[in-house]
């Protein structure tokens, strides 16, 4: 894949370095407020703790039917850190899982090209993916553990064919695993498309097929229905997920279609900046330069592609489902970054620190201040009017949009005592509802707060209603 000599120790050095600089700039997003919808899976682990339940995802007290193991992690590091901190801790998950996924890319493009230089830069390029260092690579959504596992599965499944190891094979079935206990039933796709490329090599084809592997895949089928028929005990969930899945491939407009199709490619282009526009310009540079395109890069390609089809090409997707082929993306662009070195290393050195320096000033003082003057610190001063308003009344909550989320969580931080907030019951004649809107089937306004362009409301019912509370 690297094509000639590589530039030794002193440029790996570089790159580690790089990628430890890297490491460092994610720090700062741990103390911001929520962003989006991150309250979800803190609100969620917060409820199941509450409940002592570990199986079932709650939010407002109900089952969402979602898999659980990023809860599960949350919860247990939440006894250490105090639930003060859940939001600090899933994004904490969530860089862990971005930095480990670049670690296992240096590993993966160690073993497949044997140039140790050339896996530092592959780790240096993924991580440096402009969705992975503004955005995903640090937000409290599952999709980067999702897809760190997914990953870790197909590159030691990968690795376990090219050197026929059957203990990475059985790695690669248990980290499956997790990766689907982490989100949802896509976890085999990706893992069964990179099967699917890899055996076209007749020993990776023999190796899949013998009696060994069969057996370990069997018992990850086995887990697979034990977690569905026993430890949930067949209530559905299966079904729910798959149903999930099938929905987003239902056709609507043509147009719309059409629109999404070029629409889904530019965005994805854009969110593998810079490196992907690096590695295009690289590419058009050597056009006449005959590539004997490596069989790992061949591999890299077929499996990101083929993965890829899928979400391209369905009615509904989200470029963030394509979180676990974002490593491999950054092997591509590595390879072709990397022939056109050693001025393509040095040119795209630069790219990367200047991206963090724009990284740091974002994240050190732009961002914060955003959210101290217009949308962040208000949800928790938001928080703390709504509980002296409503202090010694009933509080409900059916605002499950991002600002009614975010509230919610402040909420329940303040009072980890009584349960955290659900929704209404279907008879109550007195109290308060947090509302997305105003709505008289629900109660009167008592209250509204502006948080940044959106709008929230309380609503009173009964005596509530009447007392005045405000301060």
């Amino acid at each position: 894949m690297t094509g000639e000599p590589s530039s030794g120790a002193p440029l790996r050095r570089k790159l580690w370095i790089l990628y430890a600089v890297a490491t460092v700039a994610f720090l700062p997003t741990l103390r911001f407020h929520y962003v989006g919808e991150e309250a979800i899976f803190p609100l969620v682990s917060l409820e199941m703790w509450h409940r002592g339940e570990w199986m079932r995802q709650y939010l407002f007290g109900q089952n969402l039917q979602h898999n659980p193991l990023f809860n599960w992690i949350i919860i247990v590091l939440c006894q250490f850190t105090g639930w003060e901190n859940m939001l600090a801790v899933a994004r904490a998950v969530t860089i862990a899982a971005t930095l480990s996924s670049g670690l296992v890319l240096a590993w993966l493009a160690r073993h497949v090209t044997g140039d140790r230089e050339f896996a530092a830069f592959a780790a240096v390029v993924y991580l440096m993916l402009a969705d992975v260092v503004f955005y995903r690579g640090w937000l409290a959504y599952v999709d980067p553990l999702f897809g760190f596992f997914v990953f870790a599965s197909i590159a030691c499944l990968w690795v376990a064919c090219r050197e026929g190891r059957s203990s990475l094979l059985a790695l690669a079935v248990a980290v499956l695993t997790a990766g689907f206990l982490s989100k949802a039933l896509t976890a085999y796709v990706f893992y069964g498309i990179a099967a699917l490329v890899l055996a076209r090599d007749r020993a990776a084809r023999r190796f899949l097929l013998s009696p060994t592997s069969l057996a370990m895949h069997a018992a990850g089928v086995a887990a697979l229905a034990a977690w569905y028929g026993v430890l949930l005990g067949g209530e559905g969930q299966g079904g729910r997920m798959f149903r999930e899945i099938v929905d987003k491939l239902l056709p609507g407009g043509v147009l719309d279609h059409l629109w999404k199709l070029v629409d889904y490619l530019f965005e994805t282009f854009v969110k593998l900046a810079p490196a992907g526009l690096l590695a295009a310009y690289y590419c058009w540079r050597r056009r006449h330069v005959a590539d004997h395109a490596p069989q790992a890069f061949q591999v890299a390609a077929a499996i990101a592609f083929f993965n890829f089809l899928p979400y391209w090409l369905a009615p509904q997707s989200h470029s963030r489902y394509l979180v676990p082929l974002y490593p491999l993306a950054g092997l591509i662009c590595a390879h072709l970054i990397w022939r056109g070195r050693p001025a393509s290393i040095v040119v795209t050195q630069r790219w990367f620190y200047g991206l963090l320096a724009v990284k740091l000033a974002l994240a050190i003082v732009l961002f914060p201040y955003y959210q101290r003057v217009y949308r962040g610190e208000n949800y928790a001063q938001a928080a703390r009017a709504i509980l002296d308003r409503t202090a010694g009344q009933p509080l409900y909550s059916v605002n499950v949009a991002a600002s009614g989320l975010t509230v919610k969580a402040y909420i329940d931080l303040t009072r980890l005592g009584p349960p955290p907030l659900e929704f209404p019951p279907a008879q109550w004649d007195n109290g308060f509802v947090i509302a997305y809107a105003p709505d008289e089937n629900l109660g009167r306004v008592a209250a509204s707060y502006r948080l940044g362009s959106n709008e929230l409301f309380l609503l009173c019912r009964g005596a509530a209603c009447d007392e005045k509370r405000d301060r």
